[in-house]
């Protein structure tokens, strides 16, 4: 509590910067165990199902049901042309601009890990610096080396590195583990669509009347 201002504005930034990480970490932790899990059951309905119209009635919600229902989209507006491979082009194309955004959704927040663990530290060494300096002032003003003058501001400078470490350290952790996870997830999608993928052609190479069935169907 007798530290300068500007290093008590540095601890207190570090100890909100460490709040964040593990506000971070509880709120992504729930929200990736919840999208692994839809998604590795919707990948497993999608593997057993026959056709799209199977997959659609299996699969109703989640990131693969968004998957389905932009497949079943692009078939609609090609029900009209016979150009099969430029059918499935235009799906796989659809397919991955709704994994990227869902990419996007599920990897937000994480970037503020990787700020925390990369700059805590040097906000911390910078509250030790300065504490430091002001210390040596100290000591220029009182014109004493007593050590017992010098150690608490000095004890007071080395906290704040202390805490730019506690800070860091955790968010650097955290933020690999969320990398793996997010990366293990769009695996997940991108397996998803793979099956619906293999779904559209297996009902496209049937015939064009089982493909109108389904759209019909899916109206």
């Amino acid at each position: 509590m007798q530290a300068d201002i500007v290093v008590k504005a540095v601890m207190v930034g570090l100890v909100f910067a460490t709040a964040v990480t593990w506000t971070v970490w509880l709120s992504k932790t729930i929200e990736l165990i919840k999208a692994r899990q839809n998604a590795r059951g919707a990948v497993r309905e999608l593997a057993s199902a026959r056709s799209v119209d199977d997959a659609v009635q299996q699969v109703r919600q989640g990131v693969v049901a968004q998957l389905l229902e932009g497949a079943l989209a692009e078939l609609r507006l090609s029900t009209d042309r016979m150009d099969k491979d430029g059918i499935k082009v235009r799906i796989t194309s659809r397919l991955q601009q709704i994994e990227a955004a869902a990419s996007r959704r599920i990897a937000f927040g994480t970037g503020v890990l990787a700020t925390i663990g990369s700059t805590g530290p040097f906000v911390g060494l910078f509250g030790t610096v300065w504490g430091i300096m002001n210390s040596f002032i100290g000591i220029s003003k009182s014109q004493t080396t007593n050590l017992a003058v010098v150690a608490p501001g000095i004890a007071e400078a080395l906290l704040a590195t202390a805490l730019g470490l506690v800070a860091a350290i955790p968010a650097v952790v955290i933020y690999n583990l969320f990398a793996r996870q997010i990366a293990s997830y769009r695996a997940l999608l991108g397996d998803g669509s793979a099956e619906i993928t293999r779904l559209v052609g297996r009902d496209l190479d049937s015939g064009a009347l089982l493909v109108r069935r389904h759209l019909a169907a899916a109206e």
